[in-house]
């Protein structure tokens, strides 16, 4: 059986809460896993030895024994996911500069991606309950190939902005107006105008969630997916 380890670092829990909208999917899922460490449901102190570990939320650089947790995480898992766009491209946490109440003196986050060795990184803010459960499924199955987008993701380039969803899907007459963009956008910074997305530069706060979204930036030429979607033909 996978054993599977839960860690929260920097973030609102809400890529916990979208896991538990699975519901009875949920279940399904944790027959067929050992949950060997979560902070919220787990008297547990150490991450131990685990097959895969789900990571959820940013690193804080002022943060020594988050520093410390993630030098755990690499070394007691074979497989490291980083869930939801906190930790896969940093999010609004990249907008914080310190003087919260309760740690005033932590104004460094940056994403998991940036700082560990990540094998897959699942978008979205949260990712959808959907998306989650699509994912496991696949990662518990075994199907690499379809595993590519999200491997893709996990390459380390956490700077998509604005200007890559303008660049590489507006300018290339790729976007279809799907609105997907100013869905995700965390800061309320995309607006669609005619059709096609328009990007308030001063909102932008460069977390990537839009780009890393946009069905049209990943998805298209993965062949494994064009080959379960079309067949043999």
């Amino acid at each position: 059986m996978v054993r599977v380890a839960y860690v929260q670092l920097a973030g609102c829990c809400g890529c916990l809460v979208s896991l538990a909208d699975t519901y009875e999917r949920l279940l399904d899922i944790l027959e067929s896993i050992e949950l060997v460490y979560c902070q919220t449901l787990m008297d547990e102190r150490e991450i131990p030895e685990c097959d895969v570990v789900i990571v959820e939320g940013a690193v804080c650089l002022n943060d020594e024994h988050m520093l410390e947790e993630v030098e755990e995480l690499e070394e007691h898992a074979d497989t490291i996911v980083a869930l939801g766009a906190c930790a896969s491209t940093g999010n609004f946490m990249r907008f914080s500069r310190g003087n919260q109440q309760a740690a005033p003196t932590h104004e460094a986050f940056v994403p998991l991606t940036e700082v560990a060795d990540v094998d897959y990184a699942v978008p979205g803010c949260p990712p959808a309950p959907e998306a989650i459960e699509r994912f496991l499924t696949l990662l518990l199955e075994g199907k690499e190939e379809l595993l590519e987008p999200f491997a893709k993701l996990a390459e380390g380039k956490t700077e998509y902005c604005g200007c890559d969803l303008m660049y590489h899907v507006v300018n290339k007459s790729m976007c279809t107006g799907c609105g997907t963009c100013a869905a995700a956008c965390p800061t309320r910074g995309i607006e669609i105008v005619d059709g096609r997305p328009v990007v308030n530069e001063s909102r932008c706060i460069k977390c990537g969630a839009c780009f890393t979204q946009c069905p049209r930036t990943i998805w298209p030429g993965d062949e494994a997916i064009k080959e379960m979607i079309m067949g043999d033909e």
